[in-house]
């Protein structure tokens, strides 16, 4: 026993030894994940408080009365609705394009069209989201955005998208996609340079041509990574990108049915009731949501399509 545990010691210092400067490079990350994502689960307990400042953890206990006053609010199903639809549409339609990109700029044998594609496509993904709601206002103002006056120009009537909220499906979607699908083809792009040239070039012999390979080669082959990220994506769909919402929509009342997200609805709330008991409340309840999507789509995908399981 003594020797296999000296072994497995020895092994695993041997492998921090080896890989020391990739660990270094990954520490950062590492602490953040343990301060922020352990070190405050003791604080989950806020959620069943009546949370009081001089008294912490130890405030009066309320049961599931911050819970009740989530659920019994009229907002409790939009943003629960607006949360896991905005997401799922920005999963299917930015695992859509991203794969395109990167089947795109493999096929573009040339380094300069793969060096400038590139730079082009990550380029947006490092634009903050406040000068992303600043240039997409320069584009939808009414009447003095690039397309109402294209349209005045035309004959036709300005439309105000910052009072419509029907169109901000399409706009979020565009958006996300625009900024967040060339930084992930990054990923499918390594993919699909790891798959062995000699399967190609026995298609090629075989009378493949270029969209036969894509098809019957990359895309299967593809596939383990993108349910594996797909899956990753999944297990925080209950969660809004509040920079992204809270920037580009800010306070406008008109838009909040369709773009209210669980997150800048606890940011309101908070700032409104000053409570921290239902903000970890909302918090708790989009963690067991989260959780039990990611094992039920792990479960499904296990049948499904073994390869690309998480677990």
């Amino acid at each position: 026993m003594t020797g296999g545990a000296a072994n497995r010691k020895n092994g695993v210092l041997g492998e921090l030894w080896k890989n020391k400067f990739l660990y270094l490079l990954a520490f950062p990350a590492i602490l953040y994940t343990f301060v922020y994502g352990y070190l405050t689960l003791p604080y989950m307990v806020i959620a069943f408080e009546r949370f009081n400042f001089r008294t912490g953890l130890r405030s009066p206990f309320v049961g599931l009365a911050n819970f009740k006053f989530f659920f019994s609010s009229s907002w409790a199903w939009t943003v629960t609705r607006n949360t896991v639809l905005l997401n799922f549409l920005f999963i299917i339609a930015g695992s859509v394009m991203a794969v395109f990109l990167a089947i795109i700029i493999n096929e573009g044998h040339t380094k300069r069209f793969t060096k400038i594609s590139q730079s082009l496509m990550l380029f947006p993904y490092f634009i903050s989201w406040v000068i992303v709601s600043y240039i997409l206002q320069s584009i939808l103002e009414n009447p003095n955005g690039l397309i109402n006056r294209v349209l005045l120009g035309m004959g036709k009537e300005a439309v105000s998208f910052y009072s419509k909220a029907n169109y901000w499906y399409v706009i979020l979607i565009l958006l996300t996609v625009w900024k967040n699908a060339g930084y992930s083809s990054i990923i499918y792009l390594a993919a699909i340079t790891g798959i062995d040239e000699g399967i190609y070039e026995a298609a090629y012999i075989d009378g493949a041509g270029r969209w036969g390979r894509i098809r019957y080669i990359t895309l299967p082959l593809l596939m383990p990574t993108v349910v594996l990220l797909t899956l990753m994506s999944i297990g925080r769909i209950f969660y809004g990108d509040f920079g992204m919402f809270y920037a580009i929509i800010r306070e406008n009342g008109q838009l909040m049915s369709v773009t209210e997200v669980i997150d800048t609805y606890v940011f309101r709330t908070f700032r409104i009731t000053g409570d921290p008991g239902v903000s970890m409340a909302i918090g708790f309840y989009q963690s067991i949501v989260g959780f039990i999507l990611v094992c039920g789509s792990n479960w499904l995908t296990k049948r499904l399509f073994p390869e690309g399981a998480l677990f």
